[in-house]
């Protein structure tokens, strides 16, 4: 009798096990080809768990047998008919063999046939019993004919396997490196036999499974990859059955869990900031207002501040609409920090970014004593050195800049409060970097994407959370256009208008230099065409990424005292840039953008009082995908509804790029489709760290997780 299989058995030892059809080299390719999927680059770590977790993408009913008389032209079905004729032949000048044979059943006859697999022949000789499917069509000579069907052999043996790719309910995997999903079913299906079920333990409490009303690991894995007779296969593919509700469930679970631990450790460990909060910080942040707050950034602010007064360090996000004045806020906590003699840090994913918050912070407190620097990647070895020994000696007040501030050469004198903007686009890692640096400080996230709750409780669920749901007062609702390359001498006429009374223009190309492979307008080009041939009598700025700083900053500075009229640019405008006078972006190419994108982009006009609009320039080739995105931009301002669509049209990966942000890639899971689970899970995982926390099944379970390095708990106590 072979060996039994465990959970940690090595891929590439399969062929050990006498698992038909694993020779040496198919176990390594399989091992391979999870570890591609897994995006764990060493083959021999990947384990039998691992391809457990390959799930089937999709399930075909296979079980109702078919008559041949009763077969439908395009029709997918299994029939079971007995070999009469088989041979091979050559097509195509001989550069091709078909394999192929005639078979029947008591009501017909049919053709099978094969390309490029001669070495059939030996496997149907005259007589045998088969089950075939597939996709059957009426052929020129009145037969029903199937291509590359799969098929399985009959026999009258009892004690012969049950079928496993026809007359049953079938699951179809993803093509695993070379092997396709009907090898892989037989893999499968041989490994489920050879399973040591007895170490396979539970991992959830039972009374958490009762709770929830799932059904147990062991048995979501066996009926996840072969269904019962009986199943109801529309549940199977919405993923809905118990067996994805159990597997779903206890991704988020997990992740829940890491998340509350997380928050735990962090409330748990000794603060070593002491805000105080008196009439003289009270006055410093309101002298450098620059205007009046609305209710929901008082809010804002009274939140921050509470946490930052408090005994346990602050970790909180901050989810603002672009334009809601999230900034401002960061400015004044930071100003609460450096009153009380400690060091602010505001971290941003790019130059241009820091740039532009570093020039805005200086203009803000210009008045005040506090010394402001940048800190980039780019700056000169011996500037860097000054500004880092500056920081070290507590000479720097607020520093702001991109990882150069988490580089080994930046010392803090005494950082007590730290601002991470766009933490999507940062890792986990690196934001607990930044964090290293000072006493525990006191940590604001934020964010310009909008993010629904169900992304919420998975990216930050170790953070509270402030919005920002108020605009500032006489903000008039940017009116959105889509419109095609037929009314381009209408955009440029409506544009010539809105200069002529005093506004200013964005135009936003996607790239920045022509292109042989996609016809698409650059910016380069029509930068020059604008200035020539189109509006001569105007202006013109240029800015893209590949420009030296001076040079942007030179244009941009320009713009702003509108010294020019159209700044035509890539998407480095995207974030961070804020002219008033600016009422106008037209947006060329708009299907080639996402929409967080777009609406990022749009957020760059209505910022002063004149009625701002935005032009949504598409070419004709439009995906069905690139329509709906234009059509939300269209229809809504709201960035928490954009958000929304944003997540069903492209998922939570695409959206926040989850590899970036830490967060640990769902193998079944998907927090759109599932947001349900989302909050049950959540529920669970606040439940058994608070009401059970002192139970031995919470032990258990935080010593489970523990283990799971991917989750970064290892040094919480």
């Amino acid at each position: 009798m072979p060996r039994l299989l465990k959970l940690a058995t090595p891929l590439y030892e399969l062929h050990l096990h006498e698992i038909p059809r694993v020779a040496t080299k198919t176990a390594q390719k399989i091992a391979a080809g999870v570890a591609a999927t897994i995006g764990e680059p060493n083959a021999l770590l990947v384990t039998v768990d691992d391809l457990l977790n390959n799930l089937p993408m999709r399930y075909e009913d296979r079980s109702n047998l078919t008559k041949i008389r009763q077969l439908q032209h395009n029709e997918f079905a299994t029939i079971e008919v007995e070999v009469r004729i088989a041979g091979t032949y050559a097509v195509k000048g001989g550069k091709l063999r078909i394999f192929e044979f005639s078979a029947v059943d008591e009501s017909g006859q049919i053709r099978a046939y094969w390309w490029n697999q001669a070495y059939l022949q030996q496997a149907f000789p005259r007589g045998r019993k088969v089950l075939l499917y597939g996709q059957w069509r009426r052929g020129k000579r009145g037969f029903f004919e199937v291509e590359n069907p799969d098929y399985e052999f009959l026999s009258d043996d009892e004690d012969n396997a049950e079928p496993i790719h026809t007359g049953r309910r079938v699951p179809v995997y993803r093509k695993l490196g070379e092997l396709r999903s009907k090898p892989l079913r037989s893999i499968m299906h041989y490994v489920l036999e050879r399973m040591d079920w007895a170490e396979f333990t539970e991992t959830l409490p039972q009374e958490m499974l009762s709770r929830t009303q799932l059904i147990s690991r062991i048995d979501a894995f066996k009926q996840i990859h072969f269904p019962a007779d009986d199943a109801p296969l529309a549940l199977y593919n919405a993923c809905k059955s118990p067996a994805h509700q159990r597997l779903i469930f206890e991704e988020f679970f997990w992740l829940a869990l890491a998340m509350g631990i997380r928050r735990q450790g962090r409330e748990a460990s000794p603060k070593g900031t002491l805000i105080e909060i008196n009439d003289r910080v009270r006055e410093a942040v309101r002298s450098i207002l620059p205007f009046k707050p609305t209710n929901a950034q008082k809010r804002v602010l009274k939140e921050i501040v509470d946490d930052m007064a408090s005994t346990k360090p602050m970790n909180r996000l901050l989810q603002g609409d672009v334009g809601s004045g999230k900034t401002i806020i960061a400015i004044q906590a930071a100003v609460v920090a450096i009153e009380s003699g400690y060091q602010s840090a505001l971290m941003v994913p790019t130059e241009i970014l820091a740039e532009q918050h570093a020039k805005n912070t200086k203009r803000i407190l210009a008045q005040s004593p506090y010394r402001v620097e940048l800190l980039t990647g780019s700056l000169t070895a011996a500037k860097k050195r000054d500004i880092h020994n500056a920081i070290e000696a507590g000479e720097v007040d607020f520093v702001i800049g991109t990882h150069a501030l988490i580089q080994e050469g930046v010392k803090f004198s005494k950082l007590g409060f730290v601002v991470i903007d766009e933490q999507h686009r940062f890792g986990v890692l690196q934001r607990a970097e930044l964090m290293k640096r000072g006493y525990n400080p006191d940590t604001l996230v934020m964010t310009a994407t909008p993010i629904p709750r169900s992304l919420t409780m998975t990216l930050y669920g170790d953070l509270d959370l402030s919005i920002i749901d108020e605009m500032p007062p006489g903000r008039k609702p940017i009116i959105t256009k889509v419109r095609g390359e037929d009314a381009r001498n209408k955009i440029y006429h409506f544009l010539d208008g809105i200069i002529r009374q005093g506004q200013q223009v964005y135009i936003v190309y996607p790239l920045v230099e022509e292109s042989e492979k996609l016809d698409l307008l650059n910016a380069t080009q029509m930068a020059e065409h604008l200035r020539t041939a189109v509006f001569p009598q105007f202006r013109i700025g240029l800015v893209h990424g590949k420009m030296k700083q001076e040079e942007k900053d030179a244009v941009m500075d320009e713009f702003r005292r509108g010294a020019s009229q159209i700044l035509v640019a890539t998407t480095v405008i995207e974030v961070g840039v804020d002219v008033p006078n600016a009422s106008v972006m037209l947006v060329e190419h708009a299907e080639r953008f996402g929409l967080s994108q777009l609406h990022q982009l749009r957020g760059r006009v209505g910022r002063g009082d004149a009625q701002a609009y935005c032009i949504l320039l598409a070419g004709d080739k439009r995906t069905s995908e690139a329509r709906e995105r234009l059509t939300i931009m269209e229809q809504t301002n709201d960035g928490f509804k954009v958000s929304e669509k944003d997540l069903e049209i492209r998922g939570p990966g695409e959206v926040m790029g989850t590899r970036q942000s830490g967060i640990p890639t769902f193998r079944v899971g998907n927090i759109v489709r599932d947001r349900e689970l989302v909050e049950i899970a959540k529920r669970e995982a606040d439940y058994m760290l608070t009401e059970r926390r002192n139970s031995r099944d919470t032990a258990k379970l935080v010593e489970l997780i523990k283990k799971q390095t991917k989750y970064g708990l290892a040094s919480i106590g």
